[in-house]
């Protein structure tokens, strides 16, 4: 009889043992499965905080021609003096008016004076009276922003009614280049790199702030693509490359660019290139057709000639004339380049000393 208590007691035992130790070894798996979990918790906040480092620097830019307002973009104050106030903005936004109105976040207007702007880097300085400033824009870095990194912009789409829309995005691409037509030729004159975003930017935009997550500017609204089928793609000049040229444009002086010398077209442009006159070898399909070379100028003292095809300067290849532009303004009046080009079917380069300046 004591023997088979005993086993009962036995079996018991093992039982209650064997359900403690299934606890804590489920319990272990269960507190290791949990360690090693990663939790990702995405927490959208408001960028009111942000908003209201930028709100107040922003400003409406309005061009008038007589009594019409002739365009309307934004501008931004990105520092003060003693007596003035100093606004950045597009220069397609003021060129060609004749007066200039800025309206503040507190609805005040005053005459702006346009110091100084350039086409292709298009950025233009403003000055107003201290008096009217209300805020000085906090200026950050464009290199230093990331993809999928949160963007806003505060700006006037569209018209002066809707001062002060902001719009939110991201980041959506870095070193971009973008052909611009800047003659109204339906060809590329120019590459801009620029910082792409998904951020809303509409007509009107233009010259207003990309600002980051911490209320920096970023970058310089300047345009967008203009077409059906594509939505939320805004570009913007990375800040740094406006800031590059600021000083000048405060005191009125030209961007001094170097001059190669030569009038170029891009080889799809079949009709110039038919009433130029001139015959291109079908296997030539890189480059830029030289039509004419200006005297005196960096091309002409080395013997370039009409119809040769640039193809590259130093190791970059040129895809039209526009990238040429792009590469050419890269250097510094004084400086030497190697070009390539081809007469006559053969491969020739030759050294150009750039020491002359246009703006053309």
């Amino acid at each position: 009889m004591k023997k088979k208590i005993l086993i009962i007691v036995v079996i018991l035992l093992v039982f209650a043992l064997g359900g403690v130790s299934t606890y804590f070894v489920l319990d272990y798996f269960e507190e290791d499965r949990e360690t090693e979990t990663v939790s990702v918790e995405i927490n959208e906040t408001s960028l009111n905080a942000s908003i209201n480092k930028i709100y107040d620097a922003v400003v409406v830019i309005e061009s008038y021609k007589g009594i019409e307002v002739y365009s309307t973009g934004t501008g931004f104050v990105y520092k003060k003096d003693a007596k003035y106030g100093y606004i950045l903005t597009n220069q397609h936004v003021v060129e060609g008016g004749s007066k200039i109105e800025v309206t503040f976040s507190d609805s005040r207007k005053a005459e702006g004076i346009v110091l100084g702007g350039d086409v292709f880097v298009d950025v233009a300085v403003v000055r107003v009276p201290v008096s009217y400033i209300n805020l000085v824009a906090a200026i950050g870095n464009s290199e230093e922003a990331k993809l999928g990194d949160t963007l806003f912009t505060v700006g006037t789409p569209v018209g002066a009614e809707y001062f002060g829309t902001v719009t939110k995005g991201i980041l959506s691409g870095k070193d971009r280049l973008v052909t611009v037509d800047l003659t109204g030729s339906q060809t590329g004159d120019w590459v801009m790199k620029v910082i792409q975003t998904d951020a809303s930017i509409n007509p009107g935009n233009s010259g207003g702030p990309l600002v980051n997550i911490n209320g920096e500017v970023i970058g310089v609204n300047s345009l967008k693509f203009v077409k059906e089928e594509v939505e939320g793609m805004g570009f913007a000049i990375p800040i740094e490359y406006a800031m590059n040229h600021i000083s000048k444009l405060e005191k009125g002086e030209a961007i001094e660019r170097p001059l190669l010398g030569v009038q170029i077209i891009d080889l799809d442009e079949s009709y110039s290139i038919y009433k130029s006159g001139i015959t291109i070898d079908e296997d030539i399909t890189e480059g830029v057709l030289v039509v004419d070379v200006l005297k005196d100028t960096p091309a002409a003292k080395v013997n370039f000639k009409k119809g040769d095809v640039i193809q590259k300067i130093d190791d970059e290849k040129l895809v039209d004339k526009a990238y040429l532009r792009y590469i050419l303004y890269k250097y510094n009046i004084g400086d030497t380049i190697t070009i390539t080009y081809v007469r006559n079917k053969e491969i020739k380069t030759v050294e150009i000393k750039l020491d002359q300046a246009n703006n053309e």
